[in-house]
């Protein structure tokens, strides 16, 4: 079996030879059975895009992979490598920020739910937070908080002469 490890670092080696832009990697075994690592750089030029294509397929036939396909090639905006195991997605700046890759690849693994330790103590219970209830008879025996006093009125201005 081949070490996908090894072609991935052959791959973004490839991609630094011709001086890719922000190039990025992502381990997508939790989200698809398809293929392991989504790679993804931008190039700036359609020139350069598609000497990172070919960059990428020469070094990883060295290392014995199969280039299962190349979509792309004719354009200059975005090239995809299907490598089996690594998929390369090579594309211009703009088309790179429009398709939002990055956003549909780079999803966190889901974690286990953490099991509580054997040893740790259980929790107390909280206190509760609401006042006590009072009942209706309890209420009626308070005494009766005193009125306040209402605001005095004030007197209506009269008109100064001036």
């Amino acid at each position: 079996m081949k070490d996908v490890r090894k072609l991935q670092k052959a791959v973004i080696s490839a991609l630094e030879d011709i001086k890719a832009d922000d190039i990025q990697a992502f381990d997508v075994t939790h989200i698809t059975a398809m293929f392991d690592r989504v790679i993804i750089a931008s190039a700036n030029s359609g020139r350069q895009l598609r000497a990172l294509a070919h960059n990428v397929q020469d070094k990883a036939r060295a290392l014995g992979w199969r280039v299962a396909g190349i979509e792309g090639e004719d354009s200059a905006d975005w090239v995809l490598v299907d490598l089996g195991d690594i998929i390369v997605h090579i594309m211009q700046p703009a088309v790179r920020v429009h398709y939002n890759l990055e956003e549909l690849w780079g999803h966190p693994k889901p974690r286990a739910p953490r099991a509580p330790a054997a040893d740790a103590a259980p929790k107390p219970p909280k206190p509760a937070k609401s006042a006590p209830k009072v009942s209706k008879a309890a209420k009626s025996a308070r005494p009766a908080a005193p009125a306040k006093k209402a605001p005095a009125k004030r007197k209506p201005r009269t008109a100064s002469a001036g």
